[in-house]
């Protein structure tokens, strides 16, 4: 394929939400030979490499469910058994089980699109035409879509204990090389993730466990048509496992703290290791003529042409008693992309 060929789009980003809008994009009348997706590896993004080991808070059904929401994906069609399909629809489960059949999806996607692997360095617009700068070559394309992903926030004036990296903290195996038994570990967070931290820390043998919270932990309420904190509540195993030994029974070397300026100052001199659980921020990509990117969080839309998806570009939702959250899970995108794209495609460059 020419390096010169001009696309209508581009997708940037091979993790669920780029797979999803590739998909919905297909689904939507676009001609596949016109579709660009560019991503450094195309194995699912960080969900389907740092990830995989580390357990959901959704449920297999809404992961099968995801699968078989776009045509494009021909999942229907897939001959090959994936251990997600034998598991308890009703139960989280680890994300490797459903980035296996994600990869195959991404196999057949390419096989239709024009897929070019890189990084992207900058964007800018120039004569209708979005320029996609990568290491070695340019791509040109009316509307992008950015699923670009992100990465976890770290939080630098608490440095002094040694970092370990989120990836390895909620990786059971990846853990066990990093911490030793005579390690006191702070953790700062009581999400998802900070809870996962905390028990695979402390199931690791280490010595100590310090957390550092903001607020009382928050719980998933499955009601009978919608779910209170579906995006800020503790779900499955690992609210399980909170309930036991948090709210219930704390573990003797697990110690909780207000993250207070003086807790801190009081309480970090005795850890050797610290996980920061606070959080993601977007992987940057420089925009030529944007100081910073505000996109619009009920309609996905940046710019002319220039559209944001994913845990990069999460939607804002209200529930039923007004709480307002970002909404981040697979299925979660792709119900907001079947009704984002037909306004993307109207509002295209």
């Amino acid at each position: 394929m020419s390096q010169h060929k001009n696309y209508e789009w581009a997708v940037i980003g091979a993790g669920p939400a780029g797979i999803g809008a590739v998909g919905k994009l297909i689904d939507n009348g676009v001609n596949a030979h016109n579709i660009a997706w560019i991503d450094p590896k195309f194995s699912v993004g960080d969900f389907g490499s740092k990830w995989a080991n580390v357990s959901s808070n959704t449920k297999v059904d809404l992961f099968i469910k995801f699968l078989n929401a776009s045509t494009a994906f021909e999942y229907q069609n897939c001959k090959q058994e994936f251990a997600l399909q034998k598991l308890d629809p009703e139960q989280t489960c680890l994300l490797k089980y459903a980035a296996e059949p994600l990869q195959w999806i991404t196999q057949q996607l390419k096989k239709k699109i024009v897929p070019i692997q890189g990084w992207v360095q900058s964007l800018a617009m120039r004569e209708h035409y979005w320029h996609i700068i990568l290491e070695n070559r340019q791509v040109k394309a009316r509307n992008i879509i950015l699923a670009q992903g992100s990465e976890p926030k770290t939080l630098p004036n608490y440095s002094r204990p040694a970092i370990i990296d989120l990836a390895d903290a909620l990786d059971p195996e990846h853990l066990k090389q990093v911490v030793t038994q005579e390690d006191v570990v702070a953790v700062f967070g009581a999400s998802h993730s900070g809870i996962i931290a905390i028990r695979l820390l402390l199931e690791a043998g280490v010595k100590k466990v310090i957390n550092f919270y903001q607020g009382p932990l928050r719980y998933a309420v499955y009601l009978e048509d919608w779910i209170l904190f579906d995006n800020t509540g503790l779900k499955g195993e690992t609210a399980k496992w909170a309930r036991e030994h948090i709210n219930g029974t704390p573990p003797k070397n697990l110690i909780r703290i207000h993250s207070s300026e003086e807790n801190i100052q009081k309480y970090l001199g005795e850890c050797t290791k610290a996980v920061h659980a606070v959080g993601f921020s977007r992987r940057n990509i420089p925009i030529e003529g944007f100081e910073k990117i505000n996109y619009n969080a009920k309609s996905g839309i940046i710019a002319l042409g220039l559209f944001g998806i994913g845990i990069a570009f999460p939607e804002e939702t209200v529930d039923r008693f007004g709480n307002v959250e970002l909404s981040v899970g697979l299925w979660k995108f792709m119900s907001y992309l079947e009704r984002v794209v037909p306004v993307w495609l109207k509002y295209s460059n």
